[in-house]
């Protein structure tokens, strides 16, 4: 993986660089394996990586000349990356939060809200989005990048498709630019005490059986319908 990078705080560029690195590797996203990288590097990798195959398994289950039964399929492999993208992002914000200073191992490995509130609003901001929510949309823009510029360079289309995708890769790079620009800042403000975020835990309910009202009345149903008559 010798994409990944080493430094602790890590910078929009060095991210984007990641993200195009890994992307431009042969089938990557199938045998991932970082290892040996620092933490923060591995797990945000790890969240491009289930990002990459959420993506492809997006693609496929919008095939209409396939069985029932394997968009079925696509959809149980979607909600399993999605999960797992989403629990490497949080692992990224723990990550980030005790470089930063602002939490310690025990807080962080917490399930609570990672940050108190005891700050002082006024001379301290809090971000409504967190630095590893950022990286994880860089790493979905990179996606949508990847896939636009494929966009411009097909032949089997008219000048007029090839000239909207680069209309619309343009407008990719830019929000990509502007992203880590605000990710940059958000960092830098960071260190200076000037800012903080906070991780409260994503809670995908469709995932648990527990909190799906669906899989809770289906166990019900199994339940009366397997009991002894």
């Amino acid at each position: 993986m010798t994409h990944i990078m080493n430094s602790r705080l890590p910078t929009s560029l060095e991210i984007i660089h990641l993200h195009d690195g890994l992307l431009a590797t042969s089938a990557w996203s199938e045998s991932l394996d970082p290892t040996r990288v620092a933490p923060l590097w591995r797990w945000i990798a790890v969240n491009h990586h289930n990002n990459c195959l959420l993506w492809a398994e997006e693609d496929l289950a919008r095939r209409t000349r396939v069985k029932d039964s394997e968009i079925a399929g696509n959809k149980r492999r979607i909600d399993a990356f999605n999960q797992a993208r989403n629990d490497a992002t949080e692992r990224v914000d723990e990550l980030l939060l005790l470089d930063l200073g602002l939490v310690d191992e025990a807080e962080a490995r917490s399930h609570k809200a990672l940050v108190a509130d005891a700050r002082d609003r006024t001379r301290v901001r809090l971000n409504s989005e967190t630095a590893g929510s950022m990286i994880d949309r860089l790493s979905i823009i990179a996606l949508k990048i990847a896939a636009m510029r494929v966009q411009t360079t097909r032949e089997d289309v008219d000048d007029a498709h090839r000239e909207a995708s680069t209309s619309k890769l343009e407008r990719l790079l830019q929000q990509r630019g502007d992203l880590g620009f605000c990710f940059d800042a958000l960092l830098t403000e960071c260190q200076a005490g000037r800012a903080y975020f906070k991780v409260y835990r994503q809670f995908k309910m469709y995932n648990d059986p527990q909190l799906n009202p669906a899989l809770v009345a289906e166990r019900g149903v199994h339940a009366v319908s397997s009991s002894p008559a």
